[in-house]
């Protein structure tokens, strides 16, 4: 149960004793660490100190010393706070929130009401007719790109066979996300199950690698780290030393170095809107290497994942093992043109497979949130306006359909509305997101969206606008340069 449910059980027998204990936010905002984590639920404080048994992993100390509320109703079924109560320590004392005025109060309503109404619709509920389309569809992409080597020795039907591949396997990251979001099924463990399916076995991807990152940057997105102990912080940000999304990120390698300067890290920085697409073509082998090494208790890829791999261990350890292990063996005929090819040859069709199917999930990824608004975990907004300010969504122009950007982003090109609700399936995404924009305009938060061209000009200029800034602070500290 791990050290705060026995303080809570603790805590629980003096209230018995006494009168219910009340904290400050002040006090509240001093646990943030995994071994020392207070969270707030409803103005209710819980000690969930070590809790590494928590059901979904390390995201739990994301928001260590903070609020939790409506990332708790975004992530979880109702009825889920009934596993809290052996945390629950005390009571918050409202009025010492100093910072959240009526209207900040009345905001909050706001959209707690407005899920409320989604859930009424019936938004949160999956139509398996589409799903099973999209599987269906899925599949006979990949049989289509292995028949296109089967029974072909043409060059130009092969490098077309890997461009599918790599689009294969980004519309598989998508179906991997719905199913381990639980948009599709009500119990959890059949969207796991599927995940392992569309994750491990068809990508490559460990699934509990996949759910430790992507939740953990769900919760906190585009937030740095309060502190080196804390777990407040963006996994999908932490990009150093080669692309730093804010100034403060671009020093950070100092900290790290002992305070000293590092040649390949200022001349990363420096060039790094140039390097940004060649990043891309490999982002997918980082991928493989991190699952790899999750699945076979190889390290991990951040503290958080490290705690939670150590603490808790796998949660499907041999189906993990076994799905990616089986990944490799298809993959090894496939890219051996079943046993025809020479070596050189079957590098050259699996890099280009694997160069294409990182550059299509990151190319995405990059427009949801890359060049939007980086915060400090320690003073981030609320749930709503961190969510939507750090998000962008995608529409088509410059020439590109609606249609294929519908299809090409998997659901993402709503990614402010995702981001919001999470778990609402792909296949009503669409119907939700008038209603968020008009929320958004009633209360004047910013919303932004842009065409895929935009907006990667967009992520461009913002990498380009922090190297600047890193370079002319850099002429100020080292004049003779």
């Amino acid at each position: 149960m791990g050290k705060g449910g026995d303080a809570a059980a603790k805590s629980k027998g003096m209230q018995l004793a006494d009168k219910v204990q009340k904290y400050t936010w002040a006090e509240v905002k001093k646990h943030i660490t995994p071994d020392d984590a207070w969270i707030v639920h409803q103005n209710k404080v819980y000690d969930v100190s070590s809790w590494h048994e928590h059901p979904g992993g390390g995201v739990i100390f994301t928001h260590a010393g903070d609020d939790m509320t409506d990332i708790f109703a975004a992530f979880h079924a109702q009825g889920s706070q009934a596993m809290m109560k052996k945390f629950y320590i005390g009571d918050l004392i409202p009025e010492s929130v100093e910072h959240k005025d009526q209207r900040q109060l009345d905001f909050e309503k706001g959209y707690r009401d407005l899920r409320a109404k989604l859930v009424m619709m019936g938004m949160f509920k999956s139509s398996k007719g589409y799903y099973a389309y999209k599987c269906s569809f899925n599949m006979s992409m990949w049989l289509i790109a292995v028949a296109m080597v089967y029974y072909s020795d043409s060059l130009a039907m092969h490098i077309g066979s890997a461009l599918l591949l790599g689009l294969f396997w980004q519309q598989c990251g998508w179906l991997a996300h719905d199913f381990l979001h639980h948009q599709v099924f009500k119990q959890r463990k059949y969207g796991d199950l599927a995940g392992i399916f569309w994750g491990d076995l068809m990508q490559g991807f460990s699934m509990q690698w996949w759910k430790n990152k992507h939740n953990g940057h769900h919760a906190v997105p585009n937030l740095h780290n309060s502190s080196l102990e804390s777990q407040d912080g963006d996994p999908d940000i932490d990009t150093m030393p080669l692309l730093a999304w804010s100034l403060k990120q671009a020093h950070s390698f100092r900290e790290m170095n002992n305070g000293k300067d590092s040649a390949f890290v200022r001349t990363a920085i420096k060039f790094q809107a140039f390097t940004y697409f060649p990043i891309l073509l490999l982002a997918r082998i980082s991928w493989l290497n991190e699952s790899f090494k999750t699945a076979f208790g190889l390290g991990a890829a951040s503290e958080n994942a490290k705690l939670e791999l150590e603490k808790r261990g796998l949660q499907y350890p041999l189906l993990e093992k076994m799905g990616i292990t089986l990944h490799y063996a298809w993959m090894f005929v496939l890219s051996s043109g079943f046993g025809r090819w020479s070596l050189g040859y079957s590098i050259m069709y699996f890099m280009t497979a694997t160069c294409s199917s990182g550059l299509f999930l990151a190319l995405v990824f990059g427009l949801g949130h890359n060049g939007m608004a980086v915060y400090d975990a320690n003073t981030r907004p609320d749930f709503w306006q961190l969510q939507v300010t750090t998000t962008r969504n995608v529409i088509g122009g410059h020439g590109i359909p609606q249609f294929f950007v519908d299809w090409f982003c998997g659901g993402l090109q709503y990614q402010v509305d995702h981001h919001l609700f999470p778990m609402m399936p792909r296949n009503n995404i669409a119907k939700c997101h008038k209603l968020v924009e008009s929320f958004c305009k009633e209360w004047g938060v910013k919303y932004h969206e842009t065409d895929m061209y935009d907006g990667t000009v967009e992520v461009l200029k913002h990498l380009s606008r922090v190297s600047d800034e890193f370079l002319v602070e850099m002429v100020k500290d080292f004049p003779a340069m």
